[in-house]
């Protein structure tokens, strides 16, 4: 088996020890950087899966990696950082990050959040069939985006032609946070405005047909003043 090849940008000493440890011990390959630069050559010269990245870098944001590999790469980013306002949040995954995981955190969730990454970047690079692409599966809920069909453990459920299209954005990057930004760019268009209730309002009558408790939610759930995020994939 061919193991995945990470790279952790982050200048903390301790942090970064504890992140490759963590990966390594799951079996990844990784590289090491601590500034932007050093990071940016590894990610052009060497056939790096992802990157787990710190905002707060000696010489440049962190931000700024996340805008030049978007300009040319879909390489998943995932952030680690201190920040822990929404707005930094917002941003690093407007601009293209992938997932935001705020510092301290845990191990366990450090690389759950990597496995979902992976499995997502390598779902678009099309290593999977095509049949498998076609259909979503998780806990129960089965989204059919070629019938639009959607079921809960068995039963057919109702939905809107917008409120399939809402679940089936979230489903297709199930375990990323899609921020209510781009799912109104997406859902309405660019010349969106910036009022989330209808939104917030689509989302609720969602919840109220796949949910079996819509005040706690198993399928959608919600990233306080972010967005929304699908339960990962089966």
């Amino acid at each position: 088996m061919i193991k995945n090849e990470i790279l952790v940008v982050e200048d903390d000493k301790g942090v970064r020890s504890l992140i490759v440890m963590a990966l390594r011990g799951s079996g990844y390959k990784v590289l090491e950087a601590e500034t932007g630069e050093e990071a940016y050559r590894l990610i052009t010269s060497e056939a790096i899966d992802l990157i787990i990245l710190d905002l707060g870098l000696p010489d440049m944001d962190g931000i700024e990696i996340i805008q030049r590999v978007r300009e040319w790469s879909h390489l998943p980013i995932l952030v680690v950082s201190a920040r822990t306002h929404e707005q930094d949040k917002i941003e690093a995954l407007d601009l293209g990050a992938d997932d935001y995981l705020t510092k301290p955190f845990g191990t366990g969730e450090l690389l759950a959040r990597t496995r979902t990454s992976l499995r997502r970047s390598q779902l678009m690079k099309g290593d999977f069939d095509t049949q498998q692409s076609d259909v979503f599966k998780a806990s129960g809920l089965t989204i059919d985006y070629i019938r639009h069909k959607v079921t809960v453990d068995g039963k057919d459920v109702h939905l809107t032609q917008k409120e399939f299209r809402i679940i089936s954005v979230l489903a297709k990057y199930s375990g990323r946070v899609l921020t209510y930004d781009y799912l109104m760019k997406n859902l309405w268009g660019p010349e969106y405005n910036n009022d989330t209730q209808t939104l917030r309002v689509y989302m609720a009558h969602i919840r109220r047909k796949i949910e079996k408790n819509p005040a706690t939610p198993k399928y959608i759930m919600t990233e306080v003043g972010i967005g929304y995020r699908m339960i990962e994939e089966d």
